[in-house]
């Protein structure tokens, strides 16, 4: 049997193994067999009476705490299992911090050790209080955000907030102890970047990855930086695509608004402050980029993110106050919410690049920047594109790819293929969606893409 997160072999006791078990004690516990090849083969160990007896005293002496010694027998041979519980408060070997992961044995440091430790003793990070900062410090235009969204969002009732600055921060455990915690200072600070550095947002559109043709840095408290970043963003950085249905005027931007909002919103409640680096938001002319170091719970995976998940904040006090103004849901649904955004604008699902300590949600644009600039030098002369609805856009989007109709009414959000039959059959009609079985229109396993020749955009 090969060595594991729980499993140790040695061959013989040496006083440093200390360190493997005070790894296992922060971790999910684990077993030390002493007397044993790297196999997990039993060779015997000598002086097993002696090992006995030094063993749990000098983990009680050097670590504090008490663990688990049996002598094992095998064809004969002596052999000792050290067995080690998970404990609920940080374990030190001479004031080092070690950790137990997969069958390695890791020196805790840095910011490593801050998350650990704040981990072990049930603290968050943006709970720590933070001095040299007070009330009076904090500006009023924040709080005046706060209380306008938290009343439109009906996550507040409007008598619980026309109360003082501190009775709103002690309601929303901003405050510890009379001192002002790390959350409250980003969420209602004109300068948290006084005692958190790169508490930022950093923009800038790229002509390729190494040309930057300009750039902008939103600063000031997270709760002022939400709308403005996503308001810049599409003020200064993408172009609205006009068309007319009738005498109607139809402007459309490359990427979804809501989607967008949420990446942003996401990534400013639940980005990881300590590692003091802003969040990046890169805009090219075919996709936009946003980027942030943030801490994922240790039994997740990619897939847990990706699928229906519980909300499991990093910063709960920050995601709480977040929730409260309407800028965030507490269920988990971010990713979905973005996903269905774009189903339904007609883009592609939104990819992400997930590490264990920063991710990144790229977003991929309807049209290109010559598509853009075309179209706005002339808006009077549309193309035949141009006239399509919008509901017959999403359908061509998606069948990109081949899709039933029953796979494109769920992906529109349709509980029927009724709902869509109209529209696909005009795309027939009109050439710009074919049948993968053109002679077999009533099969079962019909199914669409939009024509090759067939510019969606």
């Amino acid at each position: 049997m090969a060595e594991s997160q729980n499993i140790e072999w040695k061959e013989s006791w040496r006083d440093e193994y200390l360190k493997w078990i005070c790894g296992f004690a922060n971790a999910q516990g684990g077993k030390i067999y002493i007397g044993t090849n790297d196999a997990g083969t039993v060779i015997g160990v000598q002086d097993s009476k002696k090992l006995m007896e030094d063993i749990p005293n000098k983990v009680r002496d050097v670590l504090g705490i008490i663990v688990d010694v049996n002598l094992l027998t095998e064809d004969g041979k002596d052999y000792i299992e050290i067995c080690v519980n998970p404990n609920t408060y940080p374990v030190n070997y001479r004031g080092e911090y070690h950790y137990r992961s997969g069958s390695t044995k890791q020196l805790l440091k840095g910011q490593a050790l801050n998350q650990f430790l704040l981990k072990k003793t049930g603290i968050t990070w943006d709970s720590v209080s933070m001095q040299g900062a007070a009330i009076k410090d904090l500006r009023n235009d924040s709080f005046d955000i706060f209380r306008e969204q938290a009343v439109k969002s009906k996550r507040m009732d409007e008598p619980d907030i026309q109360v003082s600055n501190e009775q709103l921060l002690d309601c929303l455990n901003l405050i510890n102890e009379g001192l002002l915690t790390r959350a409250a200072i980003l969420l209602f600070h004109h300068n948290p970047e006084k005692w958190i550095p790169g508490s930022y947002v950093k923009i800038a559109y790229f002509q390729s990855e190494s040309d930057i043709l300009y750039q902008d840095e939103v600063h000031g408290s997270l709760l002022s930086q939400a709308d403005r970043v996503v308001d810049l963003i599409y003020t200064k950085y993408l172009k609205g695509i006009i068309s007319y249905q009738n005498i109607t005027r139809v402007e459309t931007y490359p990427y979804p608004k809501e989607a967008l909002r949420e990446a942003v919103l996401n990534a400013i409640s639940h980005k990881n402050y300590a590692t003091l680096v802003p969040i990046q938001i890169r805009v090219y002319d075919d996709r936009i980029m946003v980027a942030n170091d943030c801490v994922f719970p240790d039994d997740w995976t990619v897939d847990d993110l990706m699928e229906s998940h519980k909300s499991r904040p990093y910063n709960p006090l920050i995601a709480n106050t977040f929730f409260r103004a309407g800028f965030i849901e507490a269920w988990g649904r971010g990713i979905q919410k973005m996903k269905d955004s774009c189903i339904l604008a007609g883009n592609d699902i939104p990819e992400y690049k997930v590490k264990r300590e920063d991710i990144t949600v790229i977003f991929k644009s309807l049209y290109n920047r010559s598509t853009q600039d075309n179209t706005q030098d002339n808006t009077q002369d549309n193309t035949q594109d141009d006239r399509l609805t919008n509901k017959e856009r999403q359908i061509l989007s998606i069948c990109k790819e081949e899709k039933s109709k029953q796979e494109i009414a769920n992906l529109m959000g349709y509980k029927t293929i009724k709902s869509i039959k109209p529209e696909v059959e005009s795309l027939l009609k009109t050439g710009k969606l074919r049948m993968s079985i053109p002679d077999k229109p009533k099969s079962k396993n019909q199914k669409y893409i939009a024509a090759r020749d067939e510019n969606i955009d």
